[in-house]
């Protein structure tokens, strides 16, 4: 299956392959997916984490196949059905689904979040609810689901601490992400690192009405020099905010810093031709740090 998406850079659109289990459907991001194969007999894991059906290798790459249904609380897979392989963070891992169903190309603007009613933001494993035809399809955060069966995957706050004792700095910080959790983990890990004058957003839009609102005020050198922005997030994702940032020459020369699970070969093109300064990978926090200090002219 040919999952590379034929869109055109900053058109604030994505591609979500829709899939299925018990009859319900469910999406992702085409950005994330490698290939999906039929299912294929997985050799168990000793220990493992209930989630994980084992490990198999496909083309000589070890590849560890996660149970969807069981993460769902849905119950136990079979055998059968189909392997959706991923590549995110780093890391290739294959979710075990019954069926797919196709790929539907849809705005940013139309992907709503999950309200309040549905599950508290942090422990919430849906980034969102389309509706297609007629029928709602819920995307689903599968950062948060790997991270929950192995926090070791997620981001890695410790190498802030390796960083030590840091003087403080007040250079003004805007960061776009949606994920409240990763949202508080990178403001408190930011500030632990020094970087205290921080405004942090839920998605691309609302950034970009930070930046225009201090633009018309004349106030964006005091408010906005230096943008962290996550790629996947409603109303407004992160290469959409980086070509209007570049685009326009009251703020072309503000460094967009774009920290992603899908931080991969593909995107970073993407990435490039939207002018982004810098492009690390989700875990990578104290990669972040450095990249601010050089960014910033931190001394």
């Amino acid at each position: 299956m040919d999952t590379k998406i034929l869109l055109e850079n900053g058109t604030n659109e994505l591609e979500v392959l829709e899939f299925v289990l018990d009859g319900n459907a469910y999406g992702i991001n085409v950005a994330k997916i490698k290939e999906i194969i039929p299912y294929q007999t997985v050799t168990p894991v000793p220990n493992a984490h209930p989630s994980i059906e084992g490990i198999f290798m496909p083309r000589d790459t070890m590849i560890t196949a996660i149970d969807l249904k069981n993460c769902l609380q849905r119950g136990v897979s079979k055998e059968g059905g189909l392997f959706i392989i991923t590549n995110f963070n780093k890391l290739d891992i294959a979710f075990h689904v019954d069926e797919v169903r196709g790929i539907h190309r849809v705005s940013w603007e139309n992907i709503i979040k999950p309200g309040a009613t549905v599950s508290s933001a942090e422990e919430s494993i849906s980034t969102g609810i389309v509706k297609i035809e007629n029928r709602l399809i819920i995307t689903l955060d599968f950062e948060k689901i790997v991270t929950d069966i192995n926090p070791e995957t997620g981001l890695k706050v410790s190498e802030i601490d390796e960083m030590g004792n840091r003087g403080r700095s007040t250079v003004p910080i805007l960061i776009a992400e949606d994920s409240v959790l990763l949202n508080r983990l990178i403001v408190d890990s930011l500030k632990q690192a020094g970087y205290i004058n921080l405004i942090h957003t839920c998605n691309g839009q609302e950034a970009y009405e930070v930046i225009t609102k201090c633009k018309n005020e004349g106030t964006l050198k005091q408010n906005v020099q230096c943008i962290i922005t996550d790629i996947e997030m409603p109303i407004m994702d992160g290469h959409r905010l980086t070509k209007l940032v570049k685009d326009d020459d009251a703020t072309k020369d503000i460094p967009v810093i774009i920290f992603s699970s899908l931080v991969n070969d593909e995107m970073k093109r993407k990435g490039e031709a939207l002018g982004a300064d810098a492009q690390l990978s989700k875990p990578e926090i104290g990669n972040l740090v450095r990249v601010i200090d050089d960014l910033v002219g931190r001394k």
